[in-house]
């Protein structure tokens, strides 16, 4: 898959649903805007990882849209999932890409502009940027919005910035000129899941309609 739209970036968390319900939101999410999903799963075995991703794979071909793996490049190659995300600490994007078919995309995770460019050297095809604010997904230390600034600056490649993003608070890391923002809980936790995707895709599509 050559091209993919990173507006809307829904990075899936189960929290204390099931793998139907969290089908479901995933599926009225895209509805109401989402333009891609990555399937990340921290702490489930192997097996079951592998059947959640086959139905997440079936439903974003449906859907028309780009499916990613989040870490298991294994999954991502026996799914044929659109593309594998990798963090800094997952085998390096050069790695990676030797072991990918050449159409698959590969997404990594960057803090710093150097990270960024060496991820663009080695193939990545976009850059994963946070977390932006404190977010209770992921303990990481807060990016900000003037190093994300930084990285978009550095490369040729699409940046989405992720971590603790809501419809509040999203105008800040568009204002960076990133190509598109990733959610989590402002998406998964909404009792709403098409209404909130909507809400954060007007924002996104206003916001870069007045850059261009």
């Amino acid at each position: 898959m050559s091209g993919f739209d990173p507006r809307l970036y829904l990075v899936t968390m189960r929290y204390d649903f099931g793998a139907e319900e969290l089908l479901r939101r995933v599926e009225a999410a895209v509805k109401g805007g989402v333009t891609m999903v990555q399937l990340r799963e921290k702490e489930i075995e192997g097996g079951e990882f592998y059947q959640l991703a086959l139905q997440m794979r079936e439903l974003t071909r449906k859907l028309g849209v780009t499916f990613w793996i989040n870490d298991r490049v294994d999954i991502a190659l026996a799914v044929q999932a659109d593309g594998i995300h990798v963090g800094q600490s997952d085998i390096p994007a050069r790695a990676v890409r030797k072991i990918i078919p050449r159409e698959m995309l590969l997404g990594v995770s960057a803090k710093t502009p150097a990270d960024a460019l060496l991820a663009e050297h080695e193939g990545a095809d976009c850059i994963g940027s946070g977390a932006v604010f404190p977010t209770t997904t992921k303990v990481t230390p807060e990016l900000g919005t003037q190093k994300l600034s930084a990285i978009k600056a550095a490369v040729h490649i699409p940046v989405v910035a992720i971590g603790g993003i809501y419809a509040e608070n999203a105008h800040l890391p568009l204002s960076c000129g990133v190509d598109g923002i990733a959610v989590v809980s402002a998406i998964m936790k909404a009792t709403d899941s098409f209404a909130a995707a909507r809400q954060l895709r007007q924002l996104v599509d206003q916001y870069q309609s007045t850059q261009r």
